[in-house]
């Protein structure tokens, strides 16, 4: 907040002074300016604490992901949990367990998600168990 209220003052200074000299656009492409840098601000504010957090525990892989102002929590069997590479490529992973999907990777690459595959097959177990 501070970057930007240093920003809006030397950038306010110069505007008008360039008004007070008779170019009286340059105030309006200074607020243009601020206006789209304060949005570029507030997206990047609003998206700054986005996560994912994956834990695997005896009985269960607990899923919590934070996007924006919202956060989901989710509880999926770990012996009936199936692990859904994605079918494109940019696409995340799908993990399914008795109806519930979601969908994780967002903040991974492309090579990372594939490794997160593995281990994370390795850690469920290689086949899903009957009556999931």
């Amino acid at each position: 907040m501070q970057a930007y209220s240093v920003l809006c003052v030397v950038s306010l200074t110069i505007a008008f002074s360039f008004t007070w000299r008779g170019a009286w656009y340059i105030l309006g492409f200074a607020v243009i300016e601020l206006a789209a840098v304060g949005c570029a601000f507030l997206c990047y504010a609003r998206h700054a604490t986005d996560c994912e957090h994956i834990v695997l525990t005896d009985d269960l892989l607990v899923i919590h992901l934070i996007q924006a102002d919202q956060a989901r929590h989710f509880k999926l069997i770990r012996h009936c949990t199936k692990v859904d590479p994605p079918a494109k490529r940019h696409r995340l992973i799908g993990l399914e367990s008795s109806g519930t999907r979601v969908e994780v990777g967002r903040f991974l690459t492309e090579y990372k998600r594939r490794e997160f595959i593995r281990e994370l097959r390795q850690e469920l177990g290689s086949a899903v168990m009957p009556g999931c």
